[in-house]
């Protein structure tokens, strides 16, 4: 009888600090080949193959259909720790679709090139209605945010405008959605004007993977934001360095909570606050991921 035991994989890291003017910014391909595993697998090839080498630091993965999210950091585990590469942080989140009839997960990577490729930082520009998209230079990446499919031309043809040359990703955030919301949130190099938006300068940034709120009273909610504090803590970095927050939410009232305790942890932050269709555990209200200033 065979008792081998399979390896078990470490799990990603809460946070992880990497330097800002070496910052490239990609998205993964959309595959409707196989199943969530599969298109997990081709997505992290994709993405290791186009950042040429550099070190990811940072994924983003938006995953829909019927399979089981948690895949995700467990098979980003797997695939780096083969690879003999450090693990990035992870966030995942279920989205209630993607633009393309079979396709289950598109993935944001974040990376360090070994070139010089921001050198007068970073801004981070909150979502945004796509009526009043106005073109960003130097845009790097974009994320537009749909509740309808329906309303995919225009918002690519407004994005496609409004952030020439940057990789683009567009998903829709729920299955049923109550209204209508389109907007796009984007990041790009600094060039001297960036209105609305939050601009970095430090030499590093620390960026975290999802934090989730278990059940939705203030206390639960607060404890997630807490916890961000102290994978924060390890890297040189607090919540008062805080500059961009991503939160991931399943309800209006828990949206609204969110936006108070937002204010109240990250004082001055931007960020985008949206609805989604679900997150990683079936106990989990609202999830939360930041980024922040660091230090030498």
């Amino acid at each position: 009888m065979n008792t081998q035991t399979l390896p078990a994989f470490r799990d990603p890291p809460a946070a992880v600090a990497a330097e800002t003017g070496r910052l490239i910014f990609n998205v993964s391909p959309l595959s409707n080949k196989g199943l969530l595993s599969q298109q997990i697998r081709d997505a992290l090839k994709a993405l290791l193959r186009d950042t040429h080498g550099a070190q990811i630091v940072k994924l983003r993965a938006f995953v829909a259909g019927s399979g089981d999210m948690r895949r995700v950091p467990a098979i980003v585990s797997e695939v780096f720790t083969e690879r003999k590469l450090d693990l990035p942080a992870v966030t995942t989140v279920e989205v209630g679709a993607l633009p393309m009839e079979g396709a289950q997960v598109v993935i944001e990577s974040v990376a360090v090139s070994k070139r010089l490729e921001n050198p007068d930082g970073l801004a981070f520009y909150p979502a945004r209605p796509v009526a009043e998209l106005r073109p960003i230079a130097g845009a790097l990446r974009a994320t537009c945010f749909l509740s309808f499919l329906d309303d995919l031309a225009t918002v690519k043809s407004a994005a496609s405008a409004a952030f020439p040359g940057a990789a683009l990703n567009f998903v829709q955030t729920q299955r049923l959605a109550l209204e209508r919301v389109n907007v796009c949130e984007s990041v790009a190099k600094f060039g001297g004007s960036a209105e609305g938006a939050a601009v970095v300068h430090a030499p590093k940034i620390v960026m975290t993977g999802l934090q989730m709120a278990f059940r939705t009273t203030d206390a639960d909610l607060r404890l997630a934001f807490e916890r961000l504090g102290r994978a924060l803590d390890p890297l040189g970095a607090s919540a008062k360095d805080v500059f961009w927050v991503s939160g991931y939410t399943l309800t209006r009232p828990v949206q609204d909570k969110a936006r108070l305790l937002e204010g109240e942890f990250f004082n001055g932050a931007c960020g985008t606050l949206l609805l989604f269709e679900g997150l990683p555990s079936l106990d989990a209200g609202m999830a939360v991921d930041v980024i922040a200033s660091g230090k030498e």
